[in-house]
């Protein structure tokens, strides 16, 4: 790995790039952007893939003063899923099944994540996308679930979250047939936030990661938690639990700060304290 960015756990921000492989990391202030680096192979990947994702994961959760994430790729994939060439590496099924998984990885973003999806984002890709927690799509984006149509399924949460995006009927039509639906539809449905033109992706996802990273660092990590929350916890659980985080925050300092800049009429300055 090479890298010309800083390693600070403070409230400071930095700006450098990391490359490892085909997974590359790029530090903007306090954004974080990855970037899956293996357009000849529209951004399949690999075990090795997964360990540097993993590892910037780590990275990105570990310091303080990088608050959002934008997660991309390059080329006309955004990611084409598992490398197929290297799944009959594993000597069982048993060892397939308990591998490290990239779309986990992505799930244990604490920050909030942000997908700019500029190409195809079918199979693990498509698990990657609905892993964050916005995602914006170039009008060159399309979305799969293709698995069935190779004899098996998905198994980093496609289903439960195609479900919770885009209503059991939909999530029904891409699981069973295979086929992929475009920008539009997706748009339509609700699988994404936002579609704009493809030199447009990188720059909106930016500006909205920037947005994003302006709000109080730990009220977004608890808002994060809190939608999470929402999907699996019945209603009046979920609404103790948002209370719960709510009080959390409202004992920060950055609760201090932005009730005292309401009164000042000025812009808070949060910390992440």
């Amino acid at each position: 790995m090479t890298s010309s960015t800083g390693t600070s756990s403070t409230g400071t921000s930095s700006t450098g790039t990391s490359t490892a492989g085909d997974v590359r990391l790029d530090i903007e202030g306090h954004v974080a952007v990855i970037t899956l680096n293996r357009a000849a192979k529209l951004n399949a990947v690999t075990p090795a893939m997964t360990e540097t994702l993993a590892g910037y994961v780590a990275t990105v959760n570990d310091r303080r003063d990088l608050r959002a994430v934008v997660l991309t790729g390059t080329g006309r994939a955004f990611c084409a899923g598992s490398d197929i060439a290297g799944l009959d590496d594993y000597d069982s099924p048993w060892q397939f099944g308990n591998r490290p998984d990239y779309c986990d990885a992505v799930r244990g973003l604490r920050k909030p994540a942000i997908a700019a999806i500029n190409g195809y984002a079918f199979g693990g890709g498509l698990e990657l996308a609905l892993g964050c927690d916005i995602r914006l799509a170039a009008t060159t984006a399309s979305f799969a679930a293709p698995e069935i149509k190779l004899g098996w399924i998905g198994g980093g949460g496609q289903s439960v979250l195609l479900a919770h995006n885009v209503g059991p009927s939909n999530a029904a039509l891409m699981l069973l047939t295979g086929d992929p639906v475009d920008a539009a539809t997706a748009l339509r449905w609700g699988l994404v936030t936002e579609v704009v033109a493809p030199d447009a992706l990188l720059p909106r996802a930016r500006e909205l990661a920037g947005i994003v990273a302006s709000r109080a660092p730990i009220a977004a990590e608890t808002a994060k938690l809190n939608l999470r929350a929402a999907f699996e916890m019945p209603l009046e659980r979920a609404i103790d639990y948002e209370r719960r985080l709510q009080t959390i925050c409202f004992a920060t300092a950055d609760a201090a700060e932005g009730r005292a800049a309401f009164a000042e009429h000025r812009e808070p300055a949060f910390q992440g304290r």
